[in-house]
């Protein structure tokens, strides 16, 4: 893996620029329960653009950081999910990856079949599905997932407002419009309101 730069394409909580500088420089999330390394190279995204891919977003699983469900990226679902990139360098993508698959920073993944393909899984895990999902200014914009669809489960509060603040930050959306997108979401949908959602974020 050569160090040139990627964009870490990021559609749940590091969609937030202060949680996700957890990822980059190390430090627990206010909210969280996990301490996260950080990068060999802890400076920051040489650039975050605010964009939409096709697809959407689910909750699933369960998170050892915030409990409840983690959102996941399906390209297969209907509609456009809301998401954030940030150029990377290789080598902090490879990091930030690495940690969100809950290994040890400091391994160059090859991520070539991604690259060439636009997919490619490095493991079983919950985020250890690397997918393709474009190219902006000749750079590859990169995200991870889940293997597989997972069952629905229900976010936590502390991670909807992380997310909410989040889309807030990136989009410059009102607090309604970010609490009915994740009111929508699989996993959320039935569990919580837009109103209580939009509560969180005021």
């Amino acid at each position: 893996m050569n160090d040139d730069p990627l964009w870490y394409v990021a559609y749940g909580s590091n969609l937030f620029r202060e949680r996700f500088h957890c990822y980059l420089s190390g430090g627990r999330p206010r909210g969280g329960a996990r301490h996260h390394t950080g990068c060999r190279d802890p400076r920051p995204a040489r650039a975050a653009c605010s964009i939409t891919i096709p697809g959407g977003i689910y909750f699933g699983h369960t998170s050892l950081t915030w409990g409840g469900g983690m959102a996941f990226y399906d390209p297969d679902l209907p509609g456009r999910a809301a998401a954030r990139a940030y150029l990377l360098t290789g080598r902090q993508f490879c990091d930030v990856l690495s940690q969100e698959m809950r290994r040890d920073v400091g391994t160059d993944h090859d991520l070539s079949e991604a690259l060439a393909r636009g997919r490619q899984r490095l493991g079983p895990g919950r985020y250890e599905t690397v997918l393709k999902v474009g190219e902006r200014a000749g750079h590859a914009m990169l995200t991870f997932t889940s293997p597989a669809p997972a069952p629905p489960n229900a976010p936590t509060a502390a991670y909807l407002a992380m997310l909410g603040n989040g889309l807030r930050e990136a989009h410059d959306w009102t607090p309604a419009r970010a609490a009915s997108y994740l009111a929508g979401r699989p996993g959320a949908r039935g569990a919580w309101t837009a109103r209580a959602i939009a509560a969180l974020l005021d």
